[in-house]
């Protein structure tokens, strides 16, 4: 049989266990271009400037051609 605690762990016990297993929300930054928030040392994602110069091109949303459908009666 293998060895068994002798004893039943209390949930107060269980809680300062796992005090330390929390999620942080990761560090976010406002990008002095166009104010929005990114990531630390990240190029902005909305923008795609780093250090006062752009750094990635960010393309647009592509426009949608509307697909002209008849009319049915």
């Amino acid at each position: 049989m293998p060895p068994l605690p002798k004893r039943k762990y209390a949930k107060a016990r269980q809680g300062e266990r796992r005090a330390h297993l929390k999620l942080n929300s990761p560090q976010m930054d406002v990008c002095p271009q166009c104010n929005s928030p990114k990531l630390s040392h990240h190029a902005c994602p909305t923008c795609g400037f780093y250090a006062g110069r752009e750094v990635v091109e960010i393309k647009g949303p592509e426009k949608k051609l509307k697909k002209i459908t008849p009319e049915i009666r």
